[in-house]
């Protein structure tokens, strides 16, 4: 299959009279020889006034390849007029030194999001999974995403790589149906089921600023990666976290100069610190929500904890039936 030329550059301009080292003889007509002699004055004034014509590619090689993640070379081409072979040189390092006026055209770049670019998947995968461990089928989150649900069984399974325009379905569904579990069934029970066995975390346990970051991790318990969030998991009958059951694992060898009997008792001590204060948190919280009327990320932050942790508490320790009677009656 063969492709059009490139077309030359016109004469007169400097392109045209300098050529092109291995591919383009320049043009010795007199309009390109002036554009070359008046080409070659400038960057030898430029170069002496300390702007040489030629800069360190590295600042635009960064920034390509932040902007690549959302959007593809031809769109980013586009948008500064170039050429998207020349940017995919520049990014892959194959170009050390590029023009300052390419180099600025590139740092004061704002491409939009391309719809088709490929990002990575973690973001949608986790939110997929987290509507699952709620209950909410593979169909139904597909339908709300406007996709298939084979499409979404891929990626919840393990998909690593996922098109931005379906990035984007997948966060709104997630944003409509996080908030309220699966309708109660056989259904919803199975989907859970199968989410527990896999290890896959609810949406309490994501955080919206972290869930798109692939080295974040879940936090279940608002103490994950501790031995306390170890006994959360397993007085809340959670599926166990590896952070947490690796800082057991620490926590074991450190009281390994314990006797049986003094072990028992520390794991008691441990056990019962972990019951209680989560418990305690979630009633203190809504006597401050309650009073103040302050809204839950800034009762979080009275009370010296994350909004997420927060959440979790007030989901797990539901207000007893004795405290909503008295506060219908006050």
């Amino acid at each position: 299959m063969s492709t059009a030329a490139k077309p030359l550059p016109p004469h007169g301009s400097y392109a045209r009279g300098n050529g092109s080292p291995g591919y383009r003889e320049p043009c010795t007509c007199e309009p390109c020889l002036v554009a070359r002699r008046r080409g070659k004055k400038r960057n030898t004034a430029m170069r002496e006034l300390g702007r040489p014509g030629k800069v360190d590619a590295s600042q635009a090689r960064q920034r390509l390849i932040s902007l690549h993640v959302t959007t593809g070379w031809n769109d980013l081409a586009a948008a500064i007029d170039g050429s998207a072979a020349n940017l995919r040189d520049i990014a892959h390092g194959r170009r050390l030194t590029i023009r300052r006026t390419t180099h600025n055209k590139i740092m004061q770049l704002k491409a939009a999001p391309s719809g088709g670019q490929y990002i990575d998947g973690a973001g949608s995968r986790r939110r997929i999974q987290a509507l699952r461990a709620i209950g909410w089928s593979a169909k139904a989150i597909a339908q709300q995403a406007a996709s298939s649900q084979a499409r979404i069984q891929l990626i919840s399974n393990g998909q690593a790589t996922v098109r931005y325009s379906l990035t984007v379905k997948i966060r709104n569904a997630y944003t409509a149906l996080s908030q309220t579990p699966a309708p109660a069934g056989y259904s919803a029970s199975r989907v859970k089921g199968h989410a527990i066995r896999n290890g896959w975390a609810p949406p309490a346990a994501w955080d919206d600023d972290t869930i798109d970051d692939p080295q974040a991790h879940p936090d279940w318990t608002g103490h994950c990666g501790t031995d306390r969030g170890y006994w959360m998991h397993s007085l809340q009958r959670l599926p166990m976290c590896e952070r947490c059951r690796q800082a057991h694992e620490v926590w074991l060898d450190e009281q390994a100069h314990l006797t049986v009997q003094e072990l028992n008792q520390a794991r008691f001590r441990a056990r019962a610190n972990a019951s209680h204060r989560e418990a305690d948190l979630a009633h203190d919280a809504r006597e401050l929500l309650r009073v103040s009327g302050l809204d839950v990320q800034l009762a979080a932050e009275r009370l010296g904890v994350t909004r997420n942790h927060l959440q979790q508490a007030l989901l797990r320790n539901p207000e007893p039936a004795v405290e909503q009677d008295e506060a219908v009656a006050a």
